[in-house]
């Protein structure tokens, strides 16, 4: 089974900067998508940011102009380079991939997340 794996998480003081990394590893024959949710306490999880195969990319407006989505060149690699940091950015961020078998189907896969805070 393909497995994805978020790093780069933690504690920041408002106007700080973070980067998160979410690395997949298993049998991937086509990348379709890779991106990020978050979801913060009380609240449903909602897109942050995504970058398909073409290396179009789509931001949520609250994030725009702060937070940058790039890649490697496996293709296999997703980074969200987060700047300017607000309290409002607190959640727990969870990479999303949609992949490709050998048969053309495609299917989304989930990491576990990782824990961001913005505080003082």
């Amino acid at each position: 089974q393909v497995q994805l794996v978020e790093s780069g998480g933690g504690l920041v003081q408002p106007g700080g900067s973070l980067r998160l990394s979410c690395a997949a590893s298993g049998k991937i024959f086509t990348i379709s998508a890779m991106g990020w949710y978050r979801q913060a306490p009380g609240k449903q999880r909602e897109l942050v940011a995504v970058i398909t195969s073409g290396g179009s990319s789509n931001y949520a407006d609250s994030v725009k102009g702060r937070f940058t989505l790039s890649r490697d060149n496996a293709k296999n690699i997703v980074y969200l380079q987060m700047n300017s940091l607000k309290p409002e950015d607190t959640a727990v961020y969870y990479c999303k991939a949609v992949f490709g078998n050998v048969l053309g189907n495609y299917y989304d896969y989930w990491g576990q997340g990782t824990q961001v805070t913005v505080s003082s």
